[in-house]
């Protein structure tokens, strides 16, 4: 049966198509099975790039652009999520969602060739500028195809494909990057890609909403001038004086204006991005404050954990990502599980809640992780952080979609998955301001007591080895190193032997003498082996007690966000009045 011409009845411009009656079950599965394919391309590359970040950061040395790497990322995506929720509504979700991949596929081959971290900072962007597209698409189709009492068994399985890549993501990205080498990470988006555009031009139709929509241009425009501004604010890791330049006061102030040019456009707009109408309800307010929270606590561990893991317990990358399983497992299983249980029983708030108190316990557990952990360790906290991520955003876009009228339903669900990456982009810089800062202060305070007892012979090599402006930015893992990367301890042992090796060669040296301040620089370089990864496991802990609060916040807003019943198809929906 030709999906194109089927169940769809012709309707006149400006009248809604109700596909989630008029589309046959068979079209219904095929429709979903094309945009799954696509989000789980888009979903696989945020974990398999997290993995493989560390031995990137070391071959082309830049830790201060480690959160830059997805802050581009998201800020492309971010930007343009609610441009592309419009222009799916006027050309089709088919028309978005191909456009979406290409651009994307094209991001993947610039990051793969990229000879330098500021060209992957770029690169990320245009993958993001792809994913937006992807995505906004995506988590609008179950709105369109099925009833609100329908939809929590496919927001589950659509969080069992953010899982599954998430599972798939941290092992091939580790293999790919301790095997063939990390530029493979971003090539094996093409035959994907591939895949996912052959299956959607074959099975998926247009999937047009027969709705007459525009895109406010305008209102488009002043949305980029009040986020990319301050985004571009929050990197590196100036000192307080800087924040007081010309240059960064200028960006904020640009900022502000765009900010209010923004509000001015869009409240009387009748094709607004975001219509303001929808931020009188409550519960609209409410979850993307949540959403937004959320989002930054959920970044943070999935962007950093892999740092501790290299660079404080030396992992490599394949074991980095083998710790990170639990979480993706903990996802998989409660989305599908309270998927379940919203569906039979139509309480979606109580899951919600469950879910940020386990958010909450896991961000604490988080706190505790040092120099001292195992991966195993690892695995428990992010297990019971997995648990309670996995049924809070599907949920959450869930409580949203039932929360407004059926003619707000795609641009609500596109204004908190704006809100919720925006919640991502400013906490993945801000933590990586928090991290770059607290190593660089960790670093100077650890290793200048060890660096000052190193016998005068071998200090150059200390200093070669232990340099903490290199440490800082490329981390702990040696340029070129293999699959099991030797630690700073080894490299200095190495150097170690080698001069005092030169040294005793000289007839008249003092062996018995040498033998001893040998001992002691090999002493002295595990004492600076051992500050470093404090040093690292300290700092990402600091992430973590900034994530915290955060969750606590999501937690509350939570509670007091008013559970409505799910509806039916037919009745009448809620106005978008106050709550």
């Amino acid at each position: 049966m030709a999906l194109s011409a089927t169940t769809t009845p012709p309707m006149p411009v400006g009248e809604r198509i109700d596909y989630a009656s008029t589309l046959a079950p068979r079209t219904k599965a095929l429709v979903l099975a094309g945009v799954m394919m696509a989000l789980f391309l888009a979903a696989l590359d945020q974990t398999i790039v997290a993995t493989a970040l560390p031995r990137i950061v070391g071959e082309l040395q830049g830790m201060e652009y480690y959160a830059w790497t997805s802050t581009a990322y998201l800020l492309a995506s971010t930007t343009m999520v609610p441009i592309y929720g419009k222009l799916s509504d006027s050309l089709g979700r088919k028309t978005v969602l191909l456009t979406g991949i290409a651009i994307f596929l094209v991001g993947s081959v610039l990051c793969g060739l990229s000879p330098s971290m500021l060209a992957l900072v770029v690169s990320r962007g245009v993958q993001g500028l792809g994913a937006a597209a992807i995505t906004s698409t995506a988590f609008a189709v179950p709105a369109d195809i099925f009833a609100p009492a329908d939809r929590p068994r496919y927001q589950g399985i659509f969080g069992a494909v953010f899982a599954l890549a998430s599972i798939i993501g941290p092992v091939l990205g580790g293999a790919l990057t301790d095997g063939v080498g990390w530029r493979w990470v971003f090539f094996i988006n093409l035959p994907l890609g591939a895949l996912a555009v052959t299956f959607i031009l074959a099975k998926m139709p247009r999937l047009h909403s027969g709705l007459e929509s525009k895109v406010d241009w305008l209102g488009a425009l002043f949305l980029v001038v009040a986020t990319v501004p301050l985004l571009l604010t929050l990197r590196g890791d100036r000192p307080l004086a800087a924040w007081l330049a010309p240059e960064v006061l200028g960006m904020l102030g640009l900022s502000l204006v765009g900010l209010v040019l923004f509000i001015l456009v869009e409240r009387k707009d009748p094709h607004a991005i975001i219509p303001f109408a929808l931020f009188r309800n409550r519960i609209f307010v409410l979850v993307t404050l949540t959403s937004m929270c959320i989002g930054a606590a959920f970044f943070a561990a999935l962007l950093f954990i892999s740092v501790l893991a290299v660079n404080s317990l030396g992992a490599t990358a394949r074991a980095a990502g083998m710790a990170m399983l639990p979480l993706t497992a903990a996802v998989v299983s409660t989305s599908v599980l309270t998927a379940r249980f919203v569906h039979r029983t139509g309480r979606y708030k109580i899951v919600i809640v469950c879910g940020l108190v386990l958010t909450c316990v896991g961000l604490f557990l988080l706190r505790t992780l040092s120099a001292d952990s195992t991966l195993r360790t690892i695995g428990l906290c992010v297990f019971v952080f997995g648990c309670g991520m996995g049924p809070v955003m599907p949920m959450l876009t869930l409580s949203i979609q039932n929360a407004v009228p059926f003619n707000h339903v795609g641009t609500a669900t596109a204004g908190r998955q704006f809100f919720q990456q925006l919640g991502q982009v400013v906490g993945s810089a801000i933590f990586g301001i928090v991290l770059a800062t607290t190593l660089a202060h960790g670093l100077a305070d650890t290793l200048g007591p060890v660096r000052a007892d190193v016998p005068a012979a071998v200090r150059p090599q200390f200093d070669a080895v232990f340099d903490a402006d290199r440490l800082r930015k490329g981390g702990v893992v040696e340029e070129g190193a293999g699959e099991v990367p030797r630690s700073a301890q080894d490299r200095f042992a190495d150097e170690v032997h080698t001069k005092y090796d030169a040294l005793r060669r000289d007839p008249s040296a003092d062996a018995a003498a040498l033998a001893r301040e040998e001992a002691r620089a090999l002493d002295l370089g595990r004492a600076g082996d051992r500050a470093v990864r404090v040093s690292f496991a300290r700092a990402v802990t600091r992430v973590f007690d900034g994530a915290f609060p955060l969750g606590l916040i999501a937690l509350v807003l939570a509670i007091f966000t008013r559970e409505i019943p799910l509806r039916k198809a037919g009745p009448k929906p809620p106005a978008v009045a106050s709550e």
